[in-house]
């Protein structure tokens, strides 16, 4: 639809809402509001999100984060804590093709934690590292929260990738020193699996090489500029459709399940995008932003407590409404003071990532420690208290990315210059 067909077709919709009866000023503020909406749904950088969304699923549905985890389990179960320590490897491999951390934690929610019971773990280490490790998602490309901020900030998506991908590994490794040294203190946590046999193991290994190739492919080409971030999320989620065909891991209800899920979570993107945009508009016109911009440069802090202090609103709104939904709010609002005081906005996009981390297992809206509670009938209070010393893992990654911000600028300044 041209500008000008758009135009008519808005200009008649007033007409036929001034002759219902409705105010005019409701009529045209309605047709505006339409209109925002269609730019926004109809815009082609925007089906970024529903492919990348989709190519989760199909691989959630696949089972491929099953095999990832079995491979995993091959190389280290058989270590104290190796288990849990297998579930943040497999985790970290299906991220590369997952977005979703939902996803993740209800896929290992059914698959690792009864395996984690079956050697005696407790049960505050064995949810509460499924609960914490689908966060990664949230770093680890493709990432939908990195996608959502680099459309709200017209950053790089493919930049924001690459700044993702290193503190996302640190995070993981984190992850299982925490691991290790929980269980070096208390044994009992996570008691030795079965050791396989290098036979076993190197069976497992094209499984893990089948996603690097996949996740090579979509982020190569992303950053060789062969693909647009639509392309490569077309390529990529064709790329999960075929293997899962080949390997006849998906039959077409769950194709269908996978489109429908997909649907269901990128309408709800779009909409707090569209959301947004009309948000957006409106502080331009109270210029909020810019006021707000100059009056926290003006504030007697040095720059880096003014973050802290932004960093620790981003947690306290993500404590009350869901977590991307209050970035889509605040980030218009703070993203120009960032730019006023100097800050890197690929950096600036990872700290506001771990916020998001954060908010998705901390109460009261923690939506993957509701995704485990909801599988694996564990109390909350048990999952929190396994959920608590993985939160140390992301204060330790925020602490290194401000003494050394070059973590998450060297990948994108190195190789998309």
């Amino acid at each position: 639809m041209s500008e000008v067909t758009a135009g008519l077709v808005g200009l008649a919709t007033v007409l036929v809402l001034f002759l219902t009866g409705i105010e005019l000023g409701f009529a045209m503020a309605l047709v505006g509001l339409a209109k925002d909406f269609f730019d926004v749904l109809s815009s082609y950088g925007f089906t970024v999100i529903p492919l990348f969304i989709l190519m989760g699923q199909i691989a959630f549905n696949a089972g491929i984060a099953k095999r990832l985890y079995a491979a995993a389990y091959k190389f280290i179960g058989h270590i104290p804590g190796g288990l849990a320590m297998a579930t943040v490897a497999g985790a970290t491999a299906f991220k590369a093709i997952c977005g979703s951390s939902p996803a993740t934690a209800a896929t290992f929610a059914s698959v690792a934690v009864p395996e984690m019971d079956h050697y005696g773990y407790d049960k505050k280490l064995s949810t509460g590292i499924v609960a914490t490790v689908g966060t990664l998602g949230i770093l680890i490309p493709p990432s939908v929260t990195l996608i959502v901020f680099g459309i709200i900030t017209e950053q790089s998506i493919g930049k924001l990738f690459l700044a993702g991908l290193v503190p996302g590994l640190i995070v993981a490794f984190f992850f299982i020193c925490i691991i290790y040294g929980w269980c070096r203190i208390n044994p009992a946590l996570g008691p030795k699996g079965q050791k396989s046999t290098w036979k076993e193991r190197l069976a497992a290994l094209p499984e893990v090489l089948w996603i690097l190739v996949i996740f090579l492919l979509v982020i190569g080409g992303l950053m060789q500029g062969f693909f647009t971030p639509t392309e490569a999320g077309s390529v990529g989620t064709f790329a999960v459709l075929l293997l899962s065909i080949l390997k006849r891991d998906l039959n077409f209800r769950g194709y269908v399940k996978s489109v429908a899920e997909s649907l269901r979570t990128a309408c709800m993107v779009l909409m707090l995008i569209a959301g947004s945009v009309i948000l957006g508009h409106f502080l331009a016109v109270t210029k909020i932003p810019m006021i707000t911009a100059d009056w926290v440069v003006s504030l007697p802090f040095n720059r880096y407590v003014i973050m802290v202090i932004i960093s620790v609103i981003y947690l306290l709104g993500g404590s009350f409404i869901d977590d991307l939904a209050f970035m889509v709010l605040a980030t218009p609002i703070f993203y120009p003071v960032i730019i006023k005081l100097g800050f890197n906005p690929m950096w600036f996009g990872m700290i506001i990532a771990l916020t998001v981390m954060v908010g998705v297992v901390i109460p009261p809206v923690a939506i993957n420690v509701f995704v485990v509670k909801n599988i694996t009938k564990v109390p909350f209070n048990v999952i929190y208290s396994g959920v608590y010393p993985f939160l140390l893992s992301l204060l330790f990654c925020a602490i290194l990315l401000f003494l050394f911000p070059s973590i998450c600028t060297f990948l994108p300044d190195l190789l998309m210059k």
